[in-house]
């Protein structure tokens, strides 16, 4: 009898410890149904048509660039790396009807869910890029404090860290964004 005693709560503390060590689904925004995976090589793509783009801009004075999906995502990833402890993780960036729509997935304590941030990507007076935060759904959790201004700072980084030195005198004059690409056009001062 002194067996059953003892088992009973061995075994409830093995199902709690168990329990703690998974993570529970709560829901959140529809994922993407396709995965889009890093790639290095996309980054370096990117990197690669964003110098062709300046160097044929310096000899026609315009400049435009095509970025994808993959390209994107993968740069997403690459500066989530970098960043010592990152908002969400697996994001995934569709360019579709003129939204940069950004998906990952957020974890709070053993609760995990999706999320979707919409944005829209502009040119202002001046030529800058203007990016804006139209909807965010983080599922059943709260906004993480500074996960907007994380999301927007990636976001225009993609467009001018990756530019760098490069994009010195340059004007942007268009952002399109469709069937899984952004088209930015601009011109060299």
């Amino acid at each position: 009898m002194k067996k059953k005693k003892i088992a009973l709560p061995l075994f409830l503390l093995t199902l709690i410890l168990t329990s703690l060590a998974c993570t529970v689904f709560v829901g959140g925004p529809a994922y993407p149904e396709t995965t889009i995976p890093y790639s290095p090589e996309a980054v370096q793509s990117l990197q690669q048509q964003i110098q062709e783009a300046m160097v044929t801009g310096a000899e026609t004075g315009v400049v435009t660039l095509q970025i994808n999906e993959s390209q994107l995502t993968s740069y997403l990833i690459l500066k989530l790396q970098q960043n010592g402890k990152p908002p969400f993780d697996e994001p995934q960036v569709l360019l579709r009807n003129g939204e940069i729509q950004v998906f990952g997935k957020i974890q709070r304590g053993m609760f995990t869910a999706n999320m979707e941030i919409v944005l829209t990507a502009t040119v202002d007076e001046n030529g800058k890029q203007k990016i804006d935060i139209t909807s965010a759904d983080f599922g059943p959790f709260p906004a993480p404090e500074g996960l907007n201004n994380a999301i927007s700072s990636l976001i225009d980084e993609a467009f001018t860290g990756t530019l760098g030195p490069v994009a010195t005198g340059f004007r942007l004059d268009t952002i399109t964004i469709a069937d899984g690409l952004m088209t930015v056009t601009g011109h060299i001062k």
